[in-house]
């Protein structure tokens, strides 16, 4: 027997369920997207997969075509953080930028970038999506990840989670590259494979290795040279040396000469005066053999660049300024320009009060400092005369330095606005170059023209920006790079003079 009210409370039921069922069919069913399609799987497995992270193309654009035959990986969260830094007048912004115009012109021809396209090494570029509601739920080491960083919407986890993605898809190793080193602590704690950016690092030994060179040779060559000023001997005998390399000759354990191998192969003596005399203002004399060798450098008219390491308190500033000063009251150099890149190249000075020299002068101050006792005059120790006191409303007395700035001879200025000019006939003096990047270095260079001298000198151990290190500074990259060329030189100090006190403080502290 039939219960009509039941029959009827199922029909009432099933009534009520068919349109849901109806709803459901009628919805597009949303597949998941397939691996190639979100650039996870490499065109083939013969050649290692490199993820660059955002500061890699930062620091170098041109790192797009540095991987040769490999597989290059760009998660679009790097194109994401990239369009944050487009709209910059920075270097960065440049480097952004050119990025930018880079991979367009790259993915010109391409209908899916996902997929890859070939590039000139040999090897392919794509780009790669991290899709969190993409990602296949059995893969237990994504979840392990998503326990420890919990936070997706972070960029280097969302960049660490791709490359973890990547290494499951493709049975060719993985490597994420980047300059971030958090990040590459964060990568080798998940078991990624993580490398700094290696191209442009210069060997960890020329960067520590202060010591001067020393070439045995017999009395008889040590007695000619000292007489003649030069001497020739084979190849062999100093192999490894760089053109303009500063070293010294020795006969025995006593007698040595300092000497510099010129671009011909002969070694020649170093030319410098006893002092250097600034007009109406203070003398240098060298006090070590490494200030007579970056003496030596400065006053060379047929050397155009002159890198210079040495910790705090060698002298580096002082022997370059002073010299500078020196070459041009003799007239070599139209004027002399001075400054340091304290402030990031690009940077806009609006934030301070003042003129642009109001604005620059709390960062230039160690520029100011020197120059004030270089030209400050002779001044006799001990009591002085009772001198009349100045006039309340009479300006302040200018230095000498002062009066050489508003005649255009000496100029003090920011390095931000070096971009696009060219400076013939000066003596330009870099301070602190190794806070610079390479390309930064590179901008700085290619400034100079006919005439002008170039002077970096900094301490590749103090550095402060986060996008270099003591291997990868715009310092030390000029100088491996442009190493053994005729008009460059390359001078270490090693032995600090300013006290003591601040000597043993480099050493030990």
């Amino acid at each position: 027997m039939i219960n009509r009210t039941d029959e009827s409370q199922a029909l009432i039921n099933e009534e009520e369920t068919l349109p849901k069922i109806k709803t459901t069919r009628n919805q597009p069913v949303t597949s998941r997207p397939r691996p190639t399609e979100l650039g996870l799987t490499a065109p083939n497995q013969t050649a290692k997969n490199y993820v660059l992270d955002t500061n890699v193309l930062l620091h170098d654009p041109a790192a797009l075509e540095r991987f040769k035959e490999n597989h290059l990986c760009i998660p679009v969260d790097v194109l994401s953080e990239l369009d944050k830094f487009k709209s910059e007048q920075t270097e960065r912004g440049a480097n952004a930028r050119r990025v930018h115009r880079r991979l367009t012109e790259m993915f010109s021809c391409a209908q899916k970038v996902t997929r890859g396209v070939d590039t000139a090494e040999g090897g392919t570029i794509r780009l790669v999506i991290y899709d969190p509601e993409s990602c296949p739920k059995s893969s237990s080491q994504l979840d392990s990840f998503h326990r420890i960083f919990p936070d997706r919407e972070r960029v280097d986890h969302r960049i660490l989670a791709a490359t973890l993605l990547l290494m499951q898809h493709n049975k060719s190793p993985v490597v994420l590259v980047t300059k971030d080193i958090n990040m590459q602590l964060k990568a080798r704690a998940v078991g990624i494979d993580c490398q700094d950016y290696l191209n442009d690092k210069v060997d960890a030994r020329e960067v520590s290795n202060y010591e001067v060179r020393r070439i045995e040779v017999d009395p008889m060559e040590l007695h000619r040279f000292s007489s003649t000023g030069e001497l020739l001997i084979s190849p062999e005998r100093f192999a490894g040396l760089a053109t303009n390399e500063y070293l010294l000759l020795g006969a025995g354990e006593k007698q040595t000469i300092p000497a510099r191998l010129h671009a011909d192969g002969r070694f020649v003596k170093l030319n410098i005066p006893e002092v250097l005399k600034i007009p109406d203002g203070q003398t240098l004399k060298p006090l070590n053999l490494g200030q007579r060798f970056l003496i030596d450098a400065l006053l060379n008219p047929d050397i155009s660049l002159v890198t210079c390491y040495g910790h705090a308190g060698t002298g580096k500033t002082l022997v370059a300024v002073a010299a500078g000063l020196h070459e041009m009251f003799n007239r070599r150099y139209n004027g002399i320009t001075v400054s340091r890149p304290v402030v990031a190249m690009g940077d806009q000075l609006g934030f301070l009060p003042g003129s642009l020299d109001e604005k620059m002068r709390p960062w230039l101050q160690p520029i100011h400092d020197a120059l004030d006792l270089l030209m400050r005059p002779n001044v006799p120790l001990g009591p002085k005369r009772k001198q009349q006191k100045p006039n309340p409303g009479a300006p302040p007395a200018k230095k000498p330095y002062e009066l050489l700035m508003e005649q255009g001879i000496l100029e003090i200025e920011a390095l931000c606005y070096i971009r696009g000019r060219s400076i013939p006939n000066r003596f330009f003096v870099l301070d602190e170059a190794q806070q610079l990047t390479p390309q930064e270095a590179k901008t700085v260079v290619t400034r100079m023209s006919r005439d002008s001298k170039l002077v970096l000198v900094g301490d590749p151990a103090q550095i402060d920006n986060p996008y270099v290190d003591s291997r990868s500074n715009g310092l030390v990259y000029t100088r491996n790079r442009l190493k053994g060329q005729p008009f460059v030189a390359h001078v270490a100090l090693n032995r600090g003079e300013r006290s003591e006190l601040a000597e043993a403080g480099a050493q030990l502290m």
